[in-house]
Order: structure tokens, then C-alpha cells, then sequence
């Protein structure tokens, strides 16, 4: 007869294949325009920075939905909150399909990002719950494949959808999404939930603050940044005062969980750069088509879907800080090899990225397995929410910069071993990059020297 903690361990391995599949559609969605920004931002005659809203409009609803899918996810069935999440993915993805300006296909981008954001939810919640901790790093290996997969078949089918169709079908393939639905209502067991009222006050006054921080750095307006920190002013009294608060302000007393996410947010924002800038290069610099831009990005995809799950094993064997330390490594050699090599043929860029990539997906599992170790299981959800939120928001902010910095012309390269006189702001963006990338590395020595975990794990 089966135990109740085996048949949560067959149930887990059934969901975190589903769980692939669902990551690697929303990887898709959440990369595939950004191959097809310059031809979009000729057809509507923007600019770069304009039509980068696609990404960053994505970005910011993404992050402030994902605290509040982790908090729903901690209050009531977590079947029930995917389920409506899925559904509204859904229904963004037709908007776009239906769309004729740009605008329109903007809505459709926000409604499919205020529906995807319950995937990190899942994400995070299905290791924690149905996987022991020494167990744990695999699992985030498995989800680490599912967003490499993404990455590596995002460009390839973007590039062949645009290549025989209008970039607006690109909305077509997250429908596929609907296929997981009754698999996860299945799978998913009725946890107990919390009770109490939910702070929809405080929900609204953090997605107020993150949306007007967010909007008034990449469009570089001081109002909206003020506006953006009172908001997060009065959210900061409401936790303080609400008996149910949206987020418990003693989670940030927690030294173990704040330094994890103050240490993720500074990569993250460095790595978003390989997503975006890179596509850009690539047309501006190389003059490659779309579809051709897809398949240069493809090998590094690949090669992080192939490497994954051995890093979330090396994770639970050697530690986090073992992967913390090859990520890091991996990462600054990539920057230093775009910024050296700006100009070389779009294969070496190539095999530049395979380095950036395996390295951010290493960099993922090594923090999502720190981090959600720090927390109590009542916190888990909400926690590793803000986790995520923190994490997109400066993502968005950073691809918001990245599109401002690539319009900034360049009248040569810092690198003074770059000669290339084609892509010097490029250039200068990676090496600049690379410099904050051995800082963080700097910061974390003397922060924790040789200590066997980037945040020690409790137990």
C-alpha cells in the first residue's frame, strides 16, 4: 500500500514534467518578440525603447502579479489559482492574435502577463512542496529545462513564424498552454490553506509602487519615481499596521532570505542582457534577419536545457556556492568575449552566449534553491512570490535601460582590445557588464569568503 509521502513523490515527478512543458511555453512567449522588435518598430515607426515595452510592459505585470499568485497560492487551492492564471494567458494570447496596431498588441502582451505570472508560483511551490530538500535542486534543474527549452525553441519558432507569417501569430503558440490545465487539476493535491482576509489594499499599493519605479526608470521621468516611492511609503505602514498584512514584515528580518535576493536581483538585472541585447547586435551590428537572429541564439539554449538538471544535482552534492561560483564564472568569461569580440562572425557570438546562458540557468538554481530554503513552509509561497517580483522588476527596468543605451551612439569601444569600428555601444554595455558582474563576486567573498552555501540552508 502506498504512503502519503509516496504517492506525493509520484505525484510530484508527474508535475514536474508538466511543469517542463508549461515552463517552456511561457519561456517562448515571454522571449519571442524580442527577435522581431526591430521589424516591429519600423512597421509602426517607433523606436526601439517604444516597442521594448512589449518586453518591459510584460516584464512589470509579471512581477507584481507573481507576489500576488505566491499570496493567493499561501490562501487558497493552488489548482484554482493556476487554473484562472492559465485561462487568462489564454485569453491575452487572443487579443494579440486579433490585433491590428500596436497598442492593441500591447494589451494582449499585459492581459497574457497577468495570467502567466501564476506559472513562477508553481514554479517555486511544487519543489518546495512535493520534493525534500536534498532532493530540491533537481527539481529546480527540471524547471531550469523547461525555461532553457523555452529559450532554445522561442527564436527557432519565432524565426520560422515570421518567416511565413506576420509576428503577430506569434501569439499562436502559448494556446498550447491550455492542454496542461487538466493535467495540473489532477496532479495537484488540496493543501490546507490559510485563513483570514486577504490584503488587497496592500496588494494595490505594491503594484502601484513597482509600476510607477518601473515606468519612471526606463522612460527617465523623476515624477514618476516619487510617485513610486511614496506609494511604496504607505505600503510599507500598511504591512505595519494590517492584521493580515500582504507581506509580514519580519520575512525581511530573515538576514539569510534578504541577502539572497538582494544578490539575485543584482545578476538578474545583469542577465537580462543576454536575452535582449543580444538580438539587437545581431541585426544592428551582424544585419541578420529575424529567423537568422533565432538560430544564432539557439546553440546556448540548448546547451542550458542539456546542463540543467546536472546543475540542480550538483547543487544538492556540492552545495549552492559550488554552482553560485561556476555560474559567476561562466557568466563574466561571456561578457568579456562580447565585449572583446563585438564585431566577429554571429557563430562566435554564438559560442559566446553558450557561456552566458548555461551560466544564468546555473545562477537560477543556485538561488532558487538558497533562497527557499531560507524560509519557513508558511512563508514559502509569498515569499519566494517577492523573490520573483524583485527579480522581474529589475529585469524590466534593465531591459527598459539596455533599449535607451543600444539608440545612444558610440564614437568608439572602452574595450582597448576591441578594434571592431562597428558596435562599439555594445561593446561598452558587455564591458561594463562584465565590471559589475566581478564586483558582485568581490561583494560576496567578503560577504561569506569559502562557506560551503551562497545562503547556509536550514537543516
Amino acid at each position: 500500500m502506498e504512503t502519503t509521502v509516496q504517492r506525493q513523490e509520484l505525484a510530484g515527478e508527474k508535475l514536474i514534467r508538466i511543469l517542463m512543458f508549461t515552463l517552456t511555453l511561457s519561456s517562448m512567449s515571454a522571449l519571442s518578440f524580442n527577435i522581431v522588435l526591430p521589424d516591429i518598430s519600423k512597421e509602426f515607426h517607433l523606436s526601439i525603447a517604444q516597442v521594448s515595452w512589449l518586453s518591459s510592459a510584460y516584464t512589470l505585470i509579471y512581477a507584481v502579479g507573481t507576489v500576488t499568485y505566491g499570496k493567493l497560492a499561501d490562501r487558497f487551492k493552488l489548482k484554482n489559482v493556476l487554473t484562472i492564471g492559465l485561462l487568462l494567458f489564454a485569453v491575452g494570447s487572443l487579443i494579440g492574435l486579433a490585433s491590428s496596431t500596436f497598442w492593441t498588441a500591447l494589451l494582449g502582451r499585459c492581459v497574457q502577463s497577468a495570467g502567466a505570472a501564476a506559472i513562477p508560483a508553481i514554479a517555486t511551490l511544487i519543489p518546495v512542496r512535493y520534493f525534500a530538500p536534498e532532493r530540491r535542486g533537481a527539481a529546480l534543474g527540471m524547471s531550469a529545462v523547461g525555461l532553457a527549452l523555452g529559450g532554445a525553441l522561442g527564436p527557432v519558432v519565432s524565426a520560422l513564424i515570421v518567416s511565413i507569417a506576420h509576428w503577430r501569430w506569434l501569439f499562436c503558440v502559448p494556446l498550447l498552454i491550455l492542454l496542461t490545465i487538466p493535467y495540473y487539476r489532477k496532479y495537484l493535491q488540496d493543501e490546507p490553506v490559510a485563513k483570514g482576509a486577504f490584503d488587497w489594499l496592500g496588494g494595490m499599493l505594491l503594484a502601484v509602487a513597482v509600476a510607477l519605479v518601473l515606468v519612471g526608470v526606463t522612460n527617465g521621468s523623476g515624477w514618476f519615481i516619487i510617485g513610486g516611492l511614496l506609494a511604496a511609503v504607505l505600503f510599507t505602514v500598511r504591512i505595519r499596521a494590517a492584521a493580515e498584512p500582504f507581506v509580514r514584515p519580519g520575512m525581511f528580518n530573515n538576514k539569510r532570505y534578504t541577502l539572497g535576493v538582494m544578490i539575485s536581483i543584482m545578476i538578474n538585472g545583469i542577465g537580462v542582457s543576454l536575452y535582449f541585447l543580444s538580438p539587437l547586435l545581431l541585426s544592428r551590428v551582424h544585419q541578420l534577419p529575424p529567423y537568422w537572429i533565432g538560430f544564432v541564439m539557439v546553440p546556448a539554449a540548448i546547451a542550458s536545457a542539456l546542463l540543467g538538471r546536472k546543475g540542480g544535482k550538483l547543487a544538492d552534492k556540492k552545495g549552492n556556492a559550488a554552482l553560485f561560483f561556476i555560474a559567476s564564472g561562466l557568466l563574466t568569461t561571456c561578457f568579456v568575449l562580447l565585449s572583446t569580440f563585438t564585431g566577429m562572425s554571429p557563430i562566435f557570438i554564438a559560442a559566446f552566449l553558450l557561456f552566458g546562458n548555461v551560466g544564468q540557468s546555473f545562477m537560477l538554481i543556485a538561488m532558487s534553491n538558497a533562497i527557499s530554503r531560507s524560509l519557513p513552509k508558511e512563508q514559502v509561497g509569498v515569499g519566494m512570490g517577492m523573490f520573483s517580483m524583485l527579480n522581474f522588476i529589475i529585469q524590466g527596468m534593465a531591459t527598459g535601460i539596455y533599449g535607451r543605451l543600444a539608440d545612444v551612439h558610440a564614437e568608439g569601444s572602452w574595450n582597448l582590445l576591441n578594434t571592431a569600428p562597428a558596435g562599439s555601444v555594445f561593446s561598452n554595455i558587455y564591458l561594463v557588464l562584465a565590471g559589475l558582474h566581478v564586483c558582485i563576486l568581490l561583494f560576496y567573498y567578503v560577504q561569506f569568503g569559502t562557506k560551503p552555501t551562497v545562503i547556509p540552508a536550514k537543516g
